[in-house]
């Protein structure tokens, strides 16, 4: 069994630490995405086409995969 750990924060009493933790790792990434869209922006196209181009190959390798096995 895990110990979950309460912390007291001022506007919303008790809470869990693990959701406190979720949150600022989210507005970190948020803010990092961000400043790397703006200082960036060549850089930033050039990552999210990759990654855009990497699921489109997975899903063509899932494609072939299922007309290989249904065929």
């Amino acid at each position: 069994m895990i110990a979950q750990i309460r912390v007291y924060t001022a506007g919303n009493g008790l809470q869990e630490a693990p959701m406190q933790v979720k949150k600022v790792i989210t507005y970190v990434a948020v803010a990092f995405v961000v400043f790397y869209l703006f200082t960036k922006p060549a850089e930033a196209a050039s990552a999210v086409n990759g990654v855009f181009d990497g699921i489109l190959q997975g899903a063509n390798q899932l494609a072939v995969f299922f007309t290989n096995v249904l065929t």
